[in-house]
């Protein structure tokens, strides 16, 4: 039970002793209690006068008084002009400890009997993984993470755009340049190979514009089935798909489904002519059907071609459909760059026109792009920062502050190892995911593998250092350990903190945003670091408190290591 829901009980409770009159627990307003006013939570008192017919103070005073009287969790109050501010005894926050405890401090809440597809990731097939697409993944990741805690059933969904003019450009650079080279015989992973030949055609047909004619009739070939460019397509695309799978493994990243553009792009054909005999879609002179958006603000949309091929909302509209009709979705986020804000836009309308009543449930999580200190990344020019070389270096910069430290010489090298990985990948995902989705944010390697600061090192060094003084702990401990002790102004604190996970997490949930999960992680390692500065916990001579403080720190751990879980980051327990 929630403090708010606590006192709106309670509350509900009062009001029928001194009034006679029931009130819907629900009804009663009940917030965090101002920093300028003393207590902990504060019940607006103004709606129930025309119950009470008395005076705001006057009626605040009652309540307050009869809440002193008879629950014991509550032991002060102050009614200011409308407002009863309550204060929580140690019985409560002792009582909401030792809740937590035993419930594992987990922030899973309880099922909504939802169905949710998360699409992210969708790369091309002629380029490596870089930058963006690592916030791409990183985000819908730690999305689908938090909208399972959230109870609802959730599936990870991508898209690969496997076929095109651009997957052709790479096709056509590698047979005219590439001399018939192979991962193999290059000793590149086959993403990168397969980046190298659309960087090579971009400057090709810089000096030579006429072959994108080629570009363009090798396109066409592989529409029309021709087996040789079937067969290079098959081949460069599965050295793609296997460099993609190193890098999502290194990410931690993982899909229940995969759907491949070459499978789905003939999709929506049939709900094109669905929206011309509804009359919502109309065909043009030269055979081209469009929608006409202009009464809802935008303009004329193509949604196929006067040749009779499809263009991507074409594919987007039959393959949302196959989606929730296939799966029984109750909503569908899409992750996706903002400058693809218009298409969703599109996407909603034309489908809302189509007549399904889905179509408000399809939401388009639209974050900033990632900037470097130098500018913008251009896959054309080759000046993107590669996924792999970035989890690389970020790996390489977390051995060399960690062995500056010089605190490992204990652990042997495959532990060292490991170690590396984790802070490595931990201070990338923390980052990025730290920035609230729809921020343009600029990526700074060195900042992010900062051991001070609001960072991933320092919240996975706080979590080594909670597991280091209960190593040491002599005692044992248990929930029952939170009841009977006073709590420090510092303990109340944290186990405040701690009760705000579970609302977190609905807080993330709800506006598709991982950076609430990331700073409330933030807060709690900072005031732990704050609590661990001024109270000597093993030093404590009295074993009851030793036990209440043993009992806070595990919880706050495991707590920790939740909360850093909905975003794919591990905690170690040394460091």
């Amino acid at each position: 039970m929630t403090p708010e829901v606590f006192i709106q009980k309670k509350a509900a409770e009062a009001i029928k002793a001194i009034y006679g009159t029931e009130v819907a627990e629900t009804s009663l307003q009940v917030s965090v209690t101002r920093k300028e006013f003393e207590g902990d939570y504060t019940l607006v008192t103004f709606p129930l006068l025309k119950i009470t017919r008395q005076a705001p103070d006057v009626t605040g005073n009652a309540i307050g008084e009869w809440l002193v009287a008879n629950v014991p969790e509550i032991s002060a109050f102050n009614s200011v002009k409308g407002f009863l501010n309550l204060s929580f005894s140690s019985v409560y926050w002792n009582e909401a400890l030792s809740d937590i405890a035993s419930s594992g401090a987990t922030g899973q809440l309880p099922s909504t009997g939802k169905r949710i597809m998360v699409e992210f990731s969708s790369p091309n097939t002629n380029k490596p993984l870089h930058l963006g697409h690592i916030r791409n993944n990183l985000l819908g990741d730690s999305v689908s993470r938090i909208l399972k805690a959230c109870g609802n059933d959730v599936i990870k969904a991508t898209l690969v755009n496997d076929r095109g003019v651009h997957i052709c450009k790479s096709m056509y650079a590698w047979q005219k340049l590439f001399d018939g080279a192979t991962p193999e015989s290059t000793g590149k992973k086959g993403d990168h190979l397969v980046g190298d030949c659309y960087v090579a055609y971009a400057k090709m047909e810089k000096e030579h514009p006429e072959v994108l004619d080629d570009v363009h009739k090798m396109l066409v070939k592989w529409e029309e089935g021709d087996p040789e460019v079937r067969a290079l397509w098959t081949m460069m695309n599965g050295w793609v798909f296997a460099g993609f799978d190193q890098t999502y493994k290194a990410l931690g990243i993982s899909f229940d489904k995969v759907d491949y553009e070459h499978d789905t792009y003939l999709l929506g054909k049939e709900l094109v002519q669905k929206g011309l005999d509804m009359g919502v879609l109309v065909r043009d002179p030269d055979g081209s059907v469009w929608c006409d958006l202009t009464a809802d603000g935008l303009d004329r949309k193509l949604v196929l071609r006067g040749d009779g091929t499809s263009v991507y909302i074409t594919q987007d509209l039959g393959t949302a459909e196959r989606r929730f009709a296939q799966y029984n979705l109750d909503s569908h986020v899409y992750v996706v760059g903002n400058e693809q804000d218009y298409h969703f836009q599109v996407l909603k309308l034309i489908l809302g026109k189509l007549g399904f009543d889905w179509a408000s449930r399809i939401y388009h999580l639209s974050y900033g792009m990632v900037e470097l200190p130098e500018g913008k990344m251009k896959s054309r020019e080759g000046t993107v920062v590669d996924a792999d070389d970035l989890i690389q270096s970020m790996y390489e910069e977390a051995k060399k502050t960690s062995e500056e430290s010089g605190k490992l010489a204990d652990l042997s090298d495959s532990e060292k190892e490991r170690l590396y990985h984790m802070i490595g990948l931990g201070a990338l995902k923390y980052f990025i995911i730290k920035v609230d989705p729809k921020k343009t944010m600029l990526f700074n390697p060195k900042e992010s593998i900062d051991f001070n600061g609001n960072t991933g090192p320092f919240i996975q060094y706080t979590h080594a250092r909670i597991c280091s003084i209960l190593r040491k702990a002599t005692v044992a401990y248990g929930a029952a350990d939170a009841m009977g002790c006073e709590p420090s102004a510092k303990e109340v604190r944290l186990v405040k903190l701690l009760g705000l996970f579970p609302g977190k997490v609905a807080e993330a949930g709800a506006a598709l945003s991982p950076a609430v999960i990331a700073n409330y992680a933030y807060d709690l390692a900072k005031e732990f670091n704050q609590y661990y500065h001024d109270t000597p916990i093993l030093k404590e001579s009295d074993e009851a408190v030793l036990r209440y403080r043993l009992l806070l720190i595990d919880t706050l751990a495991r707590t920790l290591r939740s909360a850093m879980g909905l975003l794919g980051i591990e905690l170690p327990e040394r460091m």
